[in-house]
């Protein structure tokens, strides 16, 4: 949501950049006392490349939109575009448009991020890179960007042809300054000049790096295209297109291919046409290469605007000053986005969507009222990172079933366990901060298990708030799935070996879906052991929980949970059976993908699951037992929220309101049907219960 205690945040914001603009100086004078002690000639007064290029230009008006365009491809780059968005929030003053250029993949991430982020005077339009390959497939490309590397070239005819000036980035730059310091930088261009670059920060055009090293034409060093101001009115007018594709066709009859995607094109343009190009300062566009020269730059300069890491290595590329540069990019990498979420005070513009509604909601809210926290936490709009790593979806099949849960960072150590037993497509929402995310990645990363598992879909949602968001995140998962059934099921429980399969089986047999509506129950049982040996089938689990090394689940603390499930029936059962209904039921069930949503009033501890189930049997799914089916609760460390619903009758008594609302709506949507959960909703929840 847009957070309350926004002077705080502006603090913390404040603070982190006092910190940032001294490391910078500091920086800055070991540099030049390095440079002056190795007598660096690229430090000296007349280096080509310097930052100081006369007086600067007027900033923007304080109101004035800066249009910004991104070619944004994958997965992996969706994570770095939230990285450069997060540095330009930091530092920015002015209204900014974005525009993306994205694949499907791209898109389905970025809409719903910015859409639940929320950031005032933000838009974001987007443009489908499919529709723009056409334009440059024709382009041999060595380049690891492929196709995308090369589509900076048609942005002229791609964006609105009322859009004069836009500032394009790549995803792997980070700014340090403001970004109306480089929009100013138009007002340098002369009248011919439709092209804004730095200079290349290597040797690479000059075709000394190797033996029959052979670039493409440049200007001197050439020019880096990862940050470009363009005049696309300026461009359009003369005929830029059929000027870069002439030029690139007559180049490829001698040179295989480019090896640096648009910016080889880019500099043979400019070596044929050099009064299109206004030289920008070096420090808008730091270059980290393998055979940087970058040094010869922000060893002179008095600060540094933006960082470049342009080597295929990104991050653990070899520089000597690299450590400086990689905590910088860290510090955005893991700063809180809901901090961002700022008003630009005294320039007016249009909300994002849903946000007057939200402030209002949060004006009528009173700070006294003992269960303030929940009503506060189910109107939070938390940010929502979808296919947080890359995943490839399940091929069509009628009868395919994701497993669907939630975790936060504590529950991490469940996955391996979870994708060794469950070999099917699995969604998981993930209720981390800016920095857990990180490590998360790592943790994925350093584990073969994890790694080796595309079919698993993790869904960041990003912490806020002081109570736990269970039902919003399993909103998330469900949402995400792409199979036409769904397993419900909690990180900490363990399925059969053979329950993936079992259950497509027997949602075939069974002819659900549009033929019957139904609900599958698998029997949940646990163990109060960290390590025992699980039982890989139905006879084995009964000898098992016979000799008392299994219970059903919650036996001892809240039985009533799973008592409808009929445990001694099912040990005979050799074929699915119905159950009914009954208070504080809450089994594990697959249903369709369609079927209604949790309901996130339920925030922190108790009913979450309950209040699903009690709607599945409102809306007339029928509850059937599958006699073959178990999963296994492991043990765990009790969360926060089940501490402070033990502990506190405050919670117990919100708690019950949230029930009494509950069935208030379960009245207006279902009628006369719904007196039959009234006597459920008004049994005390027992503090026992985990």
């Amino acid at each position: 949501m847009l957070p309350r205690g926004r002077p705080r945040a502006l603090g913390a914001a404040a603070l982190l950049l006092l910190l940032l603009l001294l490391g910078f100086l500091l920086f800055d004078g070991r540099l030049r006392r390095a440079a002056a002690l190795d007598g660096d000639p690229g430090a000296g007064p007349g280096d080509h490349n310097r930052s100081d290029c006369g007086p600067p230009p007027p900033r923007p008006s304080k109101c004035e939109l800066l249009h910004v365009a991104i070619v944004c491809a994958g997965h992996n780059s969706s994570r770095d575009v939230i990285t450069l968005v997060k540095s330009m929030l930091f530092y920015r003053k002015n209204p900014l448009h974005l525009h993306l250029v994205t694949d499907a993949v791209a898109r389905n991430i970025l809409e719903m991020l910015f859409h639940t982020w929320m950031v005032p005077a933000v838009r974001v339009s987007f443009y489908n890179a499919d529709e723009l390959k056409s334009q440059v497939s024709w382009i041999p490309n060595k380049h690891y960007s492929g196709l995308y590397g090369l589509m900076k070239l048609v942005l002229p005819s791609a964006l609105p042809t009322e859009l004069a000036h836009v500032i394009v980035l790549d995803t792997d730059v980070t700014f340090a300054s403001d970004i109306s310091e480089l929009w100013a930088l138009f007002a340098h261009f002369s009248d011919t000049q439709v092209i804004g670059l730095v200079e290349n920060q290597s040797d690479w055009y000059l075709g000394n790096l190797w033996k029959n090293h052979r670039p493409w034409p440049a200007l001197g060093r050439g020019f880096n295209t990862g940050v470009i101001l363009l005049r696309l009115d300026r461009l359009r007018q003369a005929g830029w297109e059929q000027m870069w594709r002439l030029t690139a066709r007559r180049e490829l009859l001698t040179l295989p291919a480019t090896s640096l995607a648009d910016q080889d094109i880019f500099n043979a343009v400019i070596k044929e046409h050099p009064g299109l190009v206004q030289p920008l300062p070096c420090v808008w566009n730091v270059q980290l290469s393998d055979h940087t020269l970058a040094e010869r730059c922000y060893s002179a300069a008095s600060d540094l605007k933006v960082i470049h890491w342009n080597s295929p290595k990104k991050l653990q590329v070899k520089n000597k000053h690299v450590e400086f540069f990689r905590n910088f990019y860290l510090t955005f990498l893991e700063y809180d986005g809901n901090l961002l979420r700022r008003e630009l005070f005294g320039c007016p513009s249009q909300p994002p969507p849903g946000a007057e509604q939200l402030q209002q909601a949060l004006a009528q809210l009173n700070e006294e009222d003992p269960c303030f926290e929940f009503r506060q936490q189910q109107l939070t709009v938390h940010r929502v990172h979808v296919t947080f790593l890359p995943h490839e979806p399940p091929p069509p099949r009628p009868h395919d079933v994701t497993l669907v849960a939630q975790l936060s960072m504590d529950r991490l150590q469940m996955l391996e366990a979870l994708c060794r037993h469950w070999p099917g497509p699995m969604s998981l929402a993930l209720y981390l901060t800016d920095a857990e995310a990180q490590q998360f990645l790592r943790f994925i990363e350093a584990s073969p298990v994890l790694a080796a598992r595309q079919d698993v879909a993790y869904h960041v949602v990003y912490r806020e708030g002081p109570l736990y968001p269970v039902n919003q995140l399993r909103n998330v998962a469900l949402a995400q799935a792409l199979t036409p059934y769904v397993f419900l099921s909690d990180i900490d429980f363990l399925p059969a070996y053979s329950l993936y399969d079992y259950l497509r089986a027997s949602i075939e047999q069974l002819g659900l879906g549009s033929q019957r509506k139904a609900a599958l129950v698998v029997p949940a049982f646990e163990t109060l052991h960290y390590r025992f040996s699980f039982p890989h089938s139905k006879v084995e689990l009964l000898a098992l929980l016979d000799v008392g090394a299994l219970y059903t689940f919650r036996y001892h603390e809240w039985p009533r949970g799973h008592a409808p499930t009929d445990y001694a029936r099912w040990r005979e059962a050799q074929a699915p059976y119905r159950v009914q209904w009954a208070a504080d039921y809450e089994p594990y069930v697959v249903v369709p993908r369609d079927c209604p949503r949790y309901d996130p009033r339920f925030v922190g501890f108790g009913w979450n699951k309950v209040a699903h189930i009690v709607e599945l049997d409102a809306q007339e799914y029928e509850l059937l037992v599958l006699p073959e089916a178990f999963t296994i609760h492991l043990p765990h460390a009790p969360s926060l929220d089940i501490s402070r619903f033990r502990s506190s009758p405050t919670y117990r008594d919100c708690l019950q309101a949230l029930k009494d609302e509950f069935h208030q709506d379960l009245s207006r949507h279902h009628g006369a049907a719904a007196l039959k959960y009234l006597p459920a909703l008004q049994q005390p929840q027992s503090p026992a219960r985990d």
